[in-house]
C-alpha cells in the first residue's frame, strides 16, 4: 500500500470518501472497499454515516490497526468541552476505541481557533485519534492553527482536481510537514469527458478518472474519492502501475480554471 508520511501519520494514498453514502449502501461499499485492499476510509460527523462506516469495517474482517479512518468534528461542537464530548460520541457511532485522524470540518471564526486547536490536541492525548489536523483551512488559517496548536497537525483536507489551483495551499502545508489531502479529487465526475486526461489515458489503457487519481499521488497528495459503485472502487486503486511525464504532469496542471472550485458554502472562507 503506498502511503504519504507527514507529522508522524502514514496515510494510505487512495481512500474511500463517504459523503452522500447512506444506510446499507454505504456499509456494503466500506466493507467492499477494505476486502479490495482500501486501508483509508474518510467519514464526518456531518454525512450522518459513521455508524454505517463502523459496521462495513466490523463486516469486512479487517484488522482494525492496518486501517486509517479519519472523521470530522462539525463546526457547532468547536468550543472547547463541546469538542471532546462530540469527539467521543463519534467514537460511539463508529463503535471504535480511536480514530486514526480527527479533523476540524470547516473553519469556525465563531469560536478561537486556539481554544478549539487546545481541544483538538487534549483529545488526542486522551487516545480519541492518534493524528489530528484540519480541513478546508486557508494558507493563513493553516499558518495560524500551527502555531496555536500544541500538537502536530497532519493535514489540510481540502478540494483538490486539475481544474483547481491549490499551488498555495499545497506550499503552506509543505512547509508545515502537513500533507494536503484531496477530497472531490475527480471533479465530482466533470473529468469523465475530459480531452486531455482522455488523451493521456489511452496511452496508458487508462480511464481519465485514473490519471487524474495517478497525477494527484505523484504529487504525494492523498485522494478520497468517493463512489457509490462496487466496480468503481478496484477502478480508482488501479493507479500504481504506471506513471506519468513531467509533460504529461504539466498538461494536466494547465487545467486549472479560475472558476474550478466546486464545493463553496456561504459560511466558507475567504479562498486563497
Amino acid at each position: 500500500m503506498h502511503v504519504i508520511e507527514a507529522n508522524g501519520a502514514r496515510i494510505p494514498a487512495i481512500g474511500l470518501g463517504t459523503w452522500e453514502l447512506r444506510g446499507r449502501t454505504c456499509a456494503r461499499i466500506v466493507e467492499q472497499a477494505l476486502k479490495l485492499g482500501y486501508r483509508h476510509l474518510d467519514t464526518a460527523q456531518a454525512y450522518d454515516n459513521e455508524r454505517e462506516v463502523g459496521d462495513g469495517i466490523r463486516a469486512s474482517g479487517v484488522k482494525r490497526d492496518e486501517i486509517f479512518l479519519t472523521t470530522k468534528i462539525w463546526t457547532n461542537h468547536f468550543a472547547p468541552h463541546e469538542l471532546e464530548r462530540s469527539a467521543k460520541e463519534s467514537l460511539v457511532r463508529l463503535r471504535q476505541p480511536y480514530v486514526d485522524l480527527l479533523l476540524l470540518h470547516w473553519p469556525n471564526p465563531q469560536v478561537p481557533l486556539a481554544e478549539t486547536l487546545g481541544a483538538l490536541a487534549h483529545a488526542k492525548s486522551m487516545g480519541l485519534a492518534r493524528h489530528i489536523g484540519v480541513s478546508n483551512f486557508t494558507v493563513a488559517l493553516i499558518e495560524q492553527a500551527v502555531k496555536a496548536c500544541p500538537e502536530p497537525l497532519v493535514c489540510d483536507q481540502v478540494e483538490y482536481h486539475p481544474y483547481l489551483d491549490q499551488s498555495k495551499v499545497m506550499a503552506a502545508c509543505a512547509q508545515a510537514g502537513m500533507a494536503l489531502v484531496a477530497y472531490s479529487p475527480v471533479a465530482k465526475g466533470k473529468i469523465k469527458t475530459d480531452e486531455t486526461l482522455g488523451r493521456i489515458g489511452r496511452f496508458y489503457r487508462k480511464t481519465p478518472a485514473q490519471v487524474c487519481l495517478r497525477w494527484l499521488v505523484q504529487q504525494n497528495v492523498p485522494a478520497v474519492p468517493r463512489t457509490s459503485k462496487i466496480e468503481r472502487l478496484s477502478e480508482n486503486l488501479d493507479i500504481f502501475d504506471f506513471e506519468l511525464t513531467d509533460e504529461e504532469m504539466k498538461a494536466i496542471f494547465a487545467l486549472h480554471n479560475p472558476k474550478g472550485r466546486m464545493t463553496d458554502f456561504g459560511f466558507a472562507p475567504k479562498w486563497d
